[in-house]
């Protein structure tokens, strides 16, 4: 087939673009175009293997799958079956290791006592401001509920390493996203289900693409053959919302992740998948070693890799999290009005939605997109 004989056209093979299209074809029976940017399958979740110590790492950051969602986690589960990796992340402060998100023993250990959990909210009165009664931003969030000492530990020079921005201009809903815990608790989500892909993301998006109605085009730009694709077909792009319509309202601006990879001559070198360094003098924000995402593995025992992350800000090119300050958010909403008076167009995902989504928040929005709006939509075709 010809891209302007497709019906339905999926922008991005990212978990948007890839369930909608395996939902099309195998709910709907239809032909599906799926037209990447990039020369792999997946978006930011693509794993592969490193080929000197064969360990397979996510090439764009950890990734953990985690939701509380049965729809989401039933769903997903056709595709792939999960190992039973659990998330714990490390923060490495003044030459000592602490267990973040912050809980009892990051609190004990930080300021060298012994509490028991009942104890904790009586000392963290001594410790936080609670002159602040409504916090306006990051800073003022983060002070009310611990205090300076720990944000400033933890938090404040690790947010300006990842946003590039004073705290103090970011909304404080985003410390929200932080859990602080009054117990020695150390897994890093609550959900009920959690876990890595056994045979890794790729594979994933490998069977979610399968079905043989669906035609994958690798590194290729949808911009170079819009005007190919024909006027009446459904398109669901999940790509930047701003690159869409050219930026014409001006750009969006996002936050990208740099990764410095290394191979060192041991098995272990940090005994986590992910520690934290949210010191001012460190350049990274963290180390990801990920021969510890898989523990149902056997890895070379003489070699381990790592990744040093770093954060900068982007100017389009390679998108990953959206900033949510005022003059994006104005922007956005003059995105968003032009985006639903089109027909047919469905602008979704992290990038199309300018949302910072989980993995399981992704495949929910996909959902909902595929059975409110392209089935509808199919309906409504059939009944002319």
């Amino acid at each position: 087939m010809d891209i302007s004989d497709y019906s339905y056209v999926v922008v991005g093979s990212g978990l948007s673009g890839a369930v909608i299209a395996e939902r099309i074809a195998s709910q709907v029976g239809q032909p599906v175009l799926v037209i990447e940017k990039r020369g792999h399958i997946g978006g930011n979740c693509y794993s592969t293997n490193d080929r000197e110590t064969g360990i397979e790492y996510h090439a764009y950051g950890t990734h953990i799958f985690h939701t509380s969602d049965e729809k989401v986690w039933n769903y997903i589960r056709q595709f792939t079956t999960f190992n039973n990796y659990q998330h714990r992340v490390l923060s490495s402060h003044g030459g000592k290791i602490y267990q973040f998100p912050i809980n009892l023993e990051t609190i004990n250990h930080f300021y060298g006592v012994n509490l028991k959990p009942f104890e904790v909210e009586g000392f963290m009165a001594g410790v936080r401001d609670e002159s602040i009664t409504e916090p306006a931003n990051f800073e003022e969030k983060a002070l009310s509920l611990i205090g300076r000492d720990l944000y400033e530990a933890f938090f404040k020079h690790y947010t300006i390493k990842q946003w590039q921005v004073d705290p103090r201009t970011l909304p404080a809903s985003i410390f929200n996203r932080l859990p602080f815990r009054k117990n020695y608790v150390d897994n890093y989500f609550f959900d009920k289900w959690q876990g890595i892909p056994e045979k890794g993301y790729t594979r994933v998006f490998e069977n979610l693409l399968a079905d043989r109605k669906i035609r994958v085009l690798l590194n290729t730009d949808f911009f170079a053959l819009r005007d190919r694709i024909r006027k009446d077909a459904c398109l669901i792009y999940s790509g930047p919302i701003d690159r869409f319509f050219d930026y014409k309202y001006g750009k969006l601006s996002w936050r990208t992740l740099r990764f410095e990879q290394e191979t060192l001559p041991m098995e272990d070198y940090q005994g986590n998948s992910v520690v934290n360094y949210p010191g001012a003098d460190v350049p990274y924000t963290r180390i990801h070693e990920p021969r510890h995402l898989h523990p149902e593995r056997e890895f070379t025992r003489d070699k381990t890799i790592i990744f040093r992350e770093y954060s900068l800000h982007d100017q389009g090119d390679n998108p990953y999290y959206p900033i949510a300050s005022t003059e994006n958010q104005r922007l956005l909403s003059l995105y968003q009005h032009d985006a639903i008076r089109l027909p047919n167009v469905f602008i979704t995902g992290r990038l199309g939605d300018y949302k910072y989504y989980d993995m399981h928040h992704t495949i929910a929005r996909s959902l909902e997109i595929f059975e409110n709006g392209v089935l509808p939509l199919i309906t409504a075709d059939h009944a002319v």
